[in-house]
């Protein structure tokens, strides 16, 4: 046979071979197979498209945790947003649904039983439950430093505060408590509230100062607002600075007080009223009767020295000041009202001395005023007869000067006769003063009248002379230069005067008479 006789296989040449299929047939359903891919997707890695060889869905899976873990970290205190972590679950729960239904029928890359592949997913399930709790932690440890910032700027705030005037300062310590308070109320666990015990320390010395620096004065409103505190922060949580301010307030109260009693400043009243009041049975309100004792005792030696009326006044002051504290919780009430008293009498006793000082400066006019208080004040005092004298001499040199270059003394009576007699329709008191001093009062002269001031120009004008029933009173002086003054009981005359030169052997006659204003003769 012929190589030719095989030309029938020719035909064979039209058969086609099938292709192969683009990817494996459909394995058979598998539970736990469509399980364990589930579960890999889980862990947000999309592990378990790896292992059914889906990789665009492995990498959304990944571009999604990725994307969670842009937005979450660093950690801060506020966390991630609500409403991304509920679709990052959703997406999660997504994924494992999808990839369990993938994995029904797809047979696993990796050549690893099921039960296996089951394990690794619970396995790995803890990825994202440990990243929750690293997480967690991150977040809590941000939270500290967020609240140990918050601490620091608080006592930053208190430091830069101490170096301003308590009236500018307090409202930043107002602040700076209130972030201390909400520390250790609303974060008590936190480091930052373990650390407020020892910066409320570090907060009361500052605010308080210049208690430290004995400027009592001024750590008074800073103790003030310390007692304050209580009010914001917790008894428990300051333990003894509840009462921390409290004896150094006393003690600032009456130290400034008594400074100010000792320069005669006129805010003591107030501290001392303060002091008694808030701490009455502090050894500081002991204190107080004995310092305002001790000020009327030195304000009273002052009357006898250089100047007499400055030491009245300050008497007078102190009887009024002292007699305004109230002592009756302190039990120093009635020692308080005998210190007032005593103020009261050496001030009255005092005025005498302070007249005699402006008498002799040549103030007449205070002069007269304060004899003439010291006379009214003091029916009993050894030296009111002199007052007496001194105040008519004053009201003598307020008209004529040098009727006061001499202090009158109480001296009565002389050699010589003088009579005064009232030609006037007024009443008028007669004062004088020289070697001795007086006054005495005559009545108006019904039948007498004003006269003229052409009248009294004239020459043979000659008052008292007319005959008639003048009012008179005689008085005896001594020689030497008297000073007269003739001041009428009408509001609308004015007083006169005469200087009368007396030598023995003379008579002598004094005239009142009423011009336009009161003339003598």
């Amino acid at each position: 046979m012929s190589g030719d006789q095989y030309g029938g296989y020719q035909g064979y040449q039209g058969f086609a071979v099938p292709p192969m299929p683009t990817s494996p047939p459909p394995a058979p359903p598998d539970r736990l197979r469509s399980v364990a891919v589930g579960l890999l997707n889980l862990s947000g890695l999309g592990l378990g498209y790896a292992l059914t060889r889906r990789w665009l869905l492995m990498a959304v899976c990944w571009v999604a945790t990725v994307v969670l873990l842009l937005v979450a970290l660093p950690a801060d205190p506020d966390g991630v947003s609500g409403p991304l972590v509920v679709l990052y679950v959703v997406f999660l729960v997504f994924a494992a649904v999808h990839g369990a239904l993938v994995g029904l029928r797809t047979r696993l890359a990796w050549p690893a039983p099921t039960p296996l592949a089951i394990v690794l997913g619970l396995v790995l399930l803890a990825v994202p439950a440990g990243g929750v709790v690293l997480y967690d932690n991150a977040r809590d440890e941000a939270t500290q430093q967020m609240l140990l910032d918050r601490l620091e700027k608080a006592d930053q705030l208190v430091a830069d505060s101490g170096r301003l005037s308590f009236s500018a300062a307090e409202p930043h310590y107002r602040q700076a408590l209130g972030v201390y308070d909400d520390l250790t109320t609303a974060h008590s666990g936190s480091r930052a509230a373990d650390k407020v015990p020892d910066r409320l320390k570090t907060f009361y010395t500052t605010v308080a100062g210049a208690y430290s620096q004995k400027n009592y004065c001024d750590a008074i409103p800073q103790l003030k607002y310390l007692r304050t505190v209580p009010g914001t922060i917790g008894k428990k949580q300051l333990g003894a600075l509840t009462t921390w301010p409290d004896d150094r307030l006393a003690t600032s109260l009456y130290e400034c007080a008594s400074a100010s009693l000792a320069t005669q400043s006129a805010d003591w009243p107030t501290n001392f009223g303060d002091l008694l009041a808030t701490f009455p049975q502090s050894s500081q309100a002991g204190q107080v009767e004995p310092a305002v004792k001790s000020a009327v005792t030195k304000a009273a030696q002052g009357v006898s020295g250089s100047e007499p009326c400055a030491a009245v006044e300050r008497l007078q002051s102190l009887s009024t000041q002292i007699g305004s504290l109230q002592g009756e919780q302190a039990g120093v009430a009635d020692a308080l009202g005998a210190d007032a008293t005593r103020a009261g009498s050496q001030a009255d006793a005092g005025a005498y001395q302070c007249g005699v000082s402006q008498y002799r400066s040549g103030d007449f006019d205070s002069a007269l005023s304060t004899m003439n208080d010291f006379v009214k004040n003091n029916t009993h005092d050894k030296n009111r007869a002199r007052a007496k004298k001194i105040a008519i001499a004053a009201e003598v040199a307020q008209t004529v000067p040098a009727a006061g270059k001499r202090l009158p003394t109480t001296a009565s009576g002389g050699s010589i006769s003088v009579t005064v007699k009232n030609d006037s329709p007024d009443d008028i008191t007669v004062l004088y003063t020289g070697p001795v001093t007086g006054s005495f009062t005559l009545k108006a002269c019904g039948s007498c009248t004003t006269y003229s001031l052409t009248t009294t120009l004239l020459s043979g004008f000659k008052p008292c002379s007319g005959g008639k029933n003048y009012p008179q009173k005689t008085i005896s002086l001594p020689t030497g230069t008297t000073y007269f003054v003739h001041r009428p009981d009408s509001s609308t005359a004015s007083p006169a005067s005469d200087t009368a030169k007396l030598r023995s052997g003379y008579i002598y006659t004094e005239c009142a008479y009423a011009t336009g204003s009161f003339g003598t003769g």
